[in-house]
């Protein structure tokens, strides 16, 4: 019987070819929409963490300016990253089964060889820890340990695209790379890493590329390095050394803390409110008692990778859907009213109800099915165009907004369901109605 059904479904297109097209395209617009906001949502509410994000912890003290709040639309959080002081000491903590502190910086990278075009990169400075807490893979070499952090050794872990740069790609562990006019030794090449949002270091772009390089942190102090990234600061202060910069109230400096078990968790709560209290005794803090400690999911949030305007688009996505799907309904209800005269005469060959309401429900089912493949098909090409646009910021963009034929399937699958659930009362109303007075006019 379906056959059957399919068949008279394709005849009353042939009658009816514009409307027709018309709920075609009705459904197609709503699933094109929302397929694309869908994708770009999702992008920015990945959380690449995985199950590590309930153990993995970024504190935020609230350091600033007792005038002014540092978030004007809410007076109540406090600044996302440290001071230098804050980092170090916090990291001294013995709480934590991982921890790490770290900045971004930069500069020229060479090999000693004068084997590759001098280029600049940009280099996370960061201490041995947030390789395994952040679940780094290696193409090649490992990690340096905490006896490289606190010498610190010169050496260097390189991701893959600057190991392809200055080594073709080869086995680099043990050669050399000239940074800031000193010599640093290779121990590691990074496999593909790019977790997106980048999670651990939103303050410099959730979207932005991988850092080039990885160095131990205490080269900072060092070379006496500032930061590429972020820098704020709110205090009067005579800063007439490196030294004096470190010791400013600036806050530049991430740190992260693997905390395995609540009570860990709740210890190091008490710290860090400790720590603070500490400090107002030396006149720092001067605003109120007022620290965090965010998961990976509360730090996504509080950094607003994924905002609000976002979640609002999102609804308003699904509402133009459900609004084009009550159009549909209106369109396909006139259809069937209009071909009402030839139910009568099916029902008075002996077709029963439940037979015309198969029928124009399988009719539904299969413009919802056209409609799908078309929105599918629009939604392909809006997130090509996403990827074009994002292309230009972020490198991976596919990785970033990403859409297979899996994904296209179940496209197509919801747009028939929806499709099917907006034919329900046109074919129920069809199916109801005596054929008697259409067969007078016939």
């Amino acid at each position: 019987m379906f056959a059957y059904y399919l068949r008279l479904a394709l005849a009353s297109f042939r009658r009816n070819p514009g409307l027709t097209a018309l709920m075609v395209f009705a459904i197609a617009l709503g699933i094109s929409v929302c397929m694309i906001t869908l994708t770009s949502y999702r992008a920015a509410a990945n959380n690449p963490a995985g199950e590590r994000s309930s153990i993995l912890f970024s504190p935020s003290i609230d350091s600033w300016d007792p005038e002014n709040p540092y978030e004007q639309y809410d007076k109540s959080l406090a600044p996302t990253m440290l001071t230098y002081r804050d980092a170090r000491a916090l990291q001294a903590s013995n709480i934590p089964d991982r921890k790490l502190i770290m900045f971004k910086a930069g500069g020229i990278v060479s090999r000693t060889d004068k084997g590759m075009e001098p280029e600049y990169i940009a280099v996370r400075m960061t201490t041995a820890d947030f390789f395994p807490m952040f679940d780094v893979p290696f193409k090649y070499g490992s990690a340096w340990d905490t006896r490289a952090d606190a010498g610190p050794e010169p050496v260097v872990v390189l991701s893959k695209e600057t190991n392809q740069k200055a080594f073709g790609g080869e086995n680099s562990v043990g050669k050399s790379i000239m940074w800031h006019d000193r010599q640093f030794r290779v121990i590691g090449v990074l496999d593909d890493f790019e977790p997106l949002p980048k999670y651990f270091d939103v303050s410099n772009g959730s979207f932005t590329e991988m850092e080039g390089a990885y160095i131990p942190f205490n080269w900072g102090p060092v070379l006496e390095l500032g930061s590429d990234g972020n820098t704020n600061c709110w205090k009067t202060e005579t800063i007439d050394s490196y030294q004096a910069f470190l010791n400013s109230e600036c806050i530049w400096f991430h740190g992260w803390f693997e905390l395995r078990t609540a009570e860990k968790q709740r210890a190091f709560r008490e710290f860090l409110d400790n720590y603070v209290l500490d400090q107002k005794k030396h006149g720092r803090f001067p605003r109120p008692l007022n620290n965090y400690l965010y998961d990976v999911d509360g730090w996504l949030k509080r950094n607003k990778v994924v905002e609000d305007d976002n979640k609002a688009v999102l609804v308003m996505a699904f509402a133009f859907l459900a609004v084009c799907l009550v159009n549909t309904v209106g369109l396909l209800l006139a259809k069937f009213l209009n071909g009402a005269a030839l139910s009568g005469i099916r029902r008075a060959l002996g077709a029963s109800r439940r037979d015309i309401f198969l029928q124009h429900l399988t009719e539904s089912g299969v413009v919802a099915l056209a409609g799908g493949i078309v929105g599918g098909l629009f939604g392909v090409i809006g997130i090509w165009a996403l990827r074009a646009y994002y292309g230009r910021f972020v490198e991976d963009a596919p990785k970033l907004l990403p859409f297979d034929a899996m994904n296209f399937l179940i496209v197509v699958a919801i747009a028939v369901f929806a499709g099917l659930m907006a034919g329900l009362y046109p074919a129920w109303r069809i199916g109801r109605a005596a054929p008697a007075s259409y067969l007078k006019v016939q």
